[in-house]
């Protein structure tokens, strides 16, 4: 099994590491929440290049933490739009897990069965898809495509299953997909998008961590339980620091900053050496 650099270092290295974890869970953290999201987009690359994660471990790695993240925002997520008014559009989250849950189930069975230097490949294409939809899904206002019926529940549940393959093979919570959809799909404000995505992102990331968890490859996180529970904490401490700058950072800057950090995030996975 490949591990991580991380493993070996001395103690002393070992040391300073705590706080390059921290560190680098701060900054996906601050970086998710200036866009209203979780940030694991932006871990992956880190946990691939700058921590020597392999392909596979770092996407359940990032499972992991997103599946943390999540579990957290959500709560905290009803103080600004109230549980009765998820509830009112139930129909969104059934029939967008309808699709989501067997695409997280088929995705983490295609990652775990992918050749290492091919998974590279897929989520350095994957990081360039990320890039466009965050830079496309902020420019103006979004509008419905004013779909109804069976040809709406059809689509939900085939955009569902996209976003679950895609979410689980890059182990993100996949809000930044989801979002867009749902405010295209079905004509729901961007604020309670986003907390319709939090509750159809939980149990599809459950799915997918349960379809992980019958590979080898999952001790992985056994043997790096503490790096999982830094760079979560980080990530959350970060993640509250980036919800108070967001009316710091000029948007006009923020997002082809972040969709050009994505690109070239991409083309270093997709050379990167297994």
């Amino acid at each position: 099994m490949v591990r991580s650099r991380l493993l070996g270092r001395t103690p002393e290295r070992r040391r300073q590491s705590v706080a390059l974890v921290l560190l680098a869970g701060a900054a996906v953290g601050v970086l998710g929440g200036l866009i209203g999201l979780g940030g694991a987009e932006f871990r992956l690359p880190l946990l691939i290049g700058a921590f020597g994660f392999a392909a596979l471990h770092a996407v359940i790695l990032n499972k992991a933490m997103s599946l943390v993240v999540v579990a957290a925002a959500l709560p905290v997520r009803l103080f600004a739009v109230p549980l009765a008014d998820m509830a009112a559009h139930w129909d969104v989250a059934v029939n967008l897990l309808a699709g989501s849950l067997i695409g997280a189930w088929l995705g983490a069975g295609w990652a775990t069965r992918l050749r290492s230097d091919v998974l590279y490949r897929v989520l350095a294409v994957l990081l360039v898809g990320i890039a466009v939809v965050l830079f496309a899904s902020h420019q103006g206002d979004m509008g419905s495509l004013g779909l109804d019926g069976l040809l709406l529940v059809v689509v939900g549940v085939a955009a569902g299953v996209g976003i679950g393959v895609v979410a689980s093979v890059m182990g993100v919570a996949g809000g930044e997909l989801l979002i867009p959809t749902i405010v295209l799909l079905y004509g729901l404000d961007i604020k309670l998008a986003g907390s319709m995505s939090l509750a159809v992102s939980l149990p599809t990331m459950v799915v997918a961590f349960s379809r992980y968890s019958q590979d080898t490859s999952f001790a992985i996180l056994g043997e790096h339980r503490r790096f999982v529970v830094m760079m979560a904490a980080g990530s959350l401490a970060g993640s509250v620091l980036g919800g108070v700058l967001v009316g710091v950072v000029p948007g006009a800057l923020l997002i082809p900053a972040l969709s050009m950090i994505l690109l070239v995030s991409a083309v270093k996975v997709w050379r990167h050496q297994t």
